[in-house]
């Protein structure tokens, strides 16, 4: 029999007190433009689980833009949007996405621990896959490894390291989840999804489903593209990086732009750095 261990993780209640880390909602509706942003940005120094920002930025020079703790943000569809043509068409070649799974999460050892990459204390995350989906629970821990390994992620720089695990202690959680699960997960952060954008609150990061496989307009047909984009932009609130604006006509979108909102002139992007190691970088929005 093959190798792999899965464990059966309730979810875990939220933490009293202070949060470990930033609150954030990710920018990914299916609408463009089709969103509300809640909640005001702000230089909080601290990043992730509390600890001093580093001082350099994603622009090298200056603190991190960052939420200040216990206040979120969230991007939520507009009340009786309709879906866009393209996720519409998308969605007519895939099969029904469960509003609600089981409510359960499974760990996911594939094996049970990965390399640890990037320099410095790895923070220990987890991937968690909600039953009762029909998706490949191996198949999106490999997916979220391989992004948080890249070479155009956030451990460029030497600013993050990271190694999966599949027990506690866990510095955050990867979870996919079902429209209505992701809704009750962030719903704890103070957040409203609205079945439709994932959220990153205390130790939990929050993709959702529909967002996983109906994709946004502008990424129709880059599945693998638009999957790096979500776990970067969560990710990189998980670690303290506010929204950034778009630095120019034609130039990339950076990976912490709300991209869904519209690109202002910029091209598709899901990295926080491109392959020689610069960071795709724009105005501080918060």
């Amino acid at each position: 029999m093959p190798s792999r261990q899965h464990r059966k993780q309730s979810r875990r209640k939220p933490r009293t007190g202070r949060p470990r880390a930033p609150l954030y909602a990710a920018a990914l509706v299916a609408v463009v433009g089709a969103g509300y942003y809640l909640g005001s940005g702000g230089d909080s120094g601290t990043g992730a689980l509390g600890k001093p920002t580093p001082s350099p930025g994603l622009d090298g020079g200056g603190p991190v833009s960052q939420q200040e703790p216990g206040a979120p943000e969230s991007e939520e569809p507009r009340p009786g949007a309709s879906p866009s043509a393209a996720e519409a068409a998308e969605s007519a070649n895939q099969p029904p996405i469960p509003q609600r799974g089981d409510g359960e999460f499974d760990t996911v050892a594939v094996p049970g621990t990965s390399r640890t990459v990037g320099k410095g204390t790895p923070l220990r995350y987890g991937v968690a896959v909600e039953r009762g989906l029909g998706q490949d629970p191996d198949g999106f821990a490999r997916e979220v490894e391989g992004v948080l390994a890249d070479r155009r992620g956030w451990t460029t720089g030497g600013k993050a390291a990271f190694q999966r695990v599949d027990r506690p202690p866990y510095d955050f959680v990867v979870r996919l989840a079902s429209p209505g699960t992701t809704d009750e997960l962030c719903a704890k952060h103070g957040l409203d999804t609205g079945g439709e954008v994932n959220c990153s609150g205390g130790t939990d990061v929050v993709v959702n489903l529909r967002r996983w496989v109906l994709l946004t307009p502008a990424y129709q047909g880059r599945a693998a593209m638009y999957h790096a984009l979500i776990v970067n932009h969560e990710v990189g609130h998980r670690l303290g990086y506010g929204h950034r604006g778009c630095p120019g006509p034609g130039r990339p979108a950076p990976a912490m732009m709300q991209q869904i909102k519209g690109l202002n002139g910029c091209v598709i992007n899901a990295w926080p750095y491109d392959s020689d190691g610069r960071a795709i970088e724009g105005p501080k929005l918060d």
